[in-house]
């Protein structure tokens, strides 16, 4: 699997402009596991769309005389302590598990890129500042600075999501991002075009906006594919833990966290549908983000 999350040199581009959608497309078809990844992915986001369609109970309804309940023909993955149906709970959980990870990713990776575009060019003490806060960001384990913040904002429930909890995750995607982003400004910003958008009088912001930030595409989309998985773990070790998503709302931590006793006592069933949903997600997205690599960037397939 490929390191996505230490910063490329800083003499070597990634690509020189985005690649056209049908060229990824067809490049694609070459990688299997990119392929299978996508699937899954394309499976995860069809369910979470259709949930309200697709479960067959209602996650949030309790049936007590129907508590524990082994896999069956009525529950095809059993029910848990207050009865509510398991399957239907993975299913909504997977949308939890998207909307949390696909935003946090998506700030996280937008941030940092700004950060990394901004202070590589720009240079001097800027750049030094910068880099000063993204290496002490960096030098906290991100789950633990996910948990400080988290516990730190609070909750801040907006259309059923917790905007805290986006925000606590994204933020330790930041400095990652800033890494690579600001690798390959440093590379781009001493090409022949630059220096000859700067001798016509363009202003910094059209040479970021119009020649740096389209030169970085192509890692911004590994890198933002890459984190989902990383914000999609998180969500559900917080969630575990009692500082994600809070009850009844269905999340595949949360599910973890609150049966893992009935586990122990003879319904294993009752965790291992939502690790399993866990792990196939995570893996998804982390073959398809292999993938996209490999597309993007074809130095990378030759330094294996």
């Amino acid at each position: 699997m490929q390191n996505y999350f230490s910063a490329p040199a800083a003499t070597t581009l990634w690509t020189d402009a985005p690649k056209p959608i049908g060229f990824v497309r067809r490049q694609l078809i070459n990688q299997p596991f990119g392929v299978v990844g996508l699937l899954l992915i394309a499976l995860s986001f069809a369910m979470a769309v259709l949930a309200q369609w697709v479960a067959p109970y209602d996650p949030l309804a309790t049936d007590y005389g129907n508590a524990i309940a082994a896999p069956s023909a009525a529950h095809w993955f059993g029910t848990d302590s207050f009865g509510r149906d398991i399957f239907s709970r993975v299913i909504y959980g997977g949308r939890t598990a998207l909307v949390i990870g696909i935003s946090a990713s998506a700030i996280g990776c937008t941030i940092g890129a700004f950060i990394g575009i901004s202070s590589a060019y720009l240079g001097g003490w800027v750049e030094l500042v910068v880099e000063r806060l993204m290496e002490v960001l960096l030098a906290i384990p991100i789950m633990v600075l996910a948990l400080v913040l988290v516990a730190t904002l609070g909750r801040n429930l907006v259309f059923g999501f917790d905007l805290n909890l986006i925000t606590a995750i994204a933020l330790p995607i930041v400095p990652k991002m800033a890494r690579v982003a600001r690798a390959q400004t440093l590379a781009i910003r001493q090409m022949a075009y630059v220096d000859a958008a700067r001798t016509l009088g363009f202003s910094d912001l059209r040479i970021i906006v119009g020649h740096i930030a389209p030169n970085i595409f192509g890692p911004y989309i590994v890198m933002l594919t890459a984190f989902i998985s990383q914000a999609i773990l998180i969500e559900a070790s917080l969630s575990y833990l009692g500082l994600g998503v809070a009850e009844p709302t269905a999340s595949w931590g949360l599910m973890l966290a609150g049966n893992a006793f009935n586990s122990a006592m003879g319904a294993p069933w009752i965790v291992i549908f939502p690790g399993l949903a866990i792990a196939s997600v995570v893996f998804a997205f982390s073959m398809f983000g292999d993938a996209l690599r490999d597309v993007l960037d074809p130095k990378s397939q030759t330094s294996r």
